[in-house]
């Protein structure tokens, strides 16, 4: 353990694209949402106002390719991709799945736009 520093039991990507104002592309970041510009910064104080912020490590990320169901943020381990959220989403993600160990299913992303992983020796020329 590097300087006493645990290595984190979960990592939470947090998309934070942000298309050009004007661009008909949704994005993660939105000019027309201040609740989506504050979303990364309520994750961190949030992790940190709850003592876990040793363990879990918040990563800003660009885009997920999941743009049409935005804001996400992904949760290692487990591939849990959580879609449209909102600061009351995001504390209880942080309460139920990251304190709790129970996946929020209502706000994890359809499984029609997300399935199952393909191992790249499948696809490999």
């Amino acid at each position: 353990m590097l300087n006493g520093i645990p290595q984190p039991a979960f990592y939470i990507f947090k998309c934070q694209q942000s298309a050009p104002p004007g661009m008909p592309k949704p994005s993660c970041v939105s000019q027309n949402s201040p609740e989506s510009q504050e979303l990364f910064q309520h994750l961190s104080q949030s992790l940190m106002q709850k003592g876990i912020i040793a363990t879990v490590q918040p990563i800003q990320t660009s885009c997920l390719n999941r743009c049409q169901q935005g804001p996400v943020m992904l949760v290692e381990p487990g591939h849990t991709m959580y879609v449209e959220l909102t600061k009351e989403k995001v504390d209880k993600i942080i309460d139920e799945h990251i304190i709790g160990g129970n996946v929020v299913d209502e706000y994890v992303i359809a499984e029609e736009a997300w399935g199952e992983a393909i191992a790249p020796a499948d696809m490999a020329r």
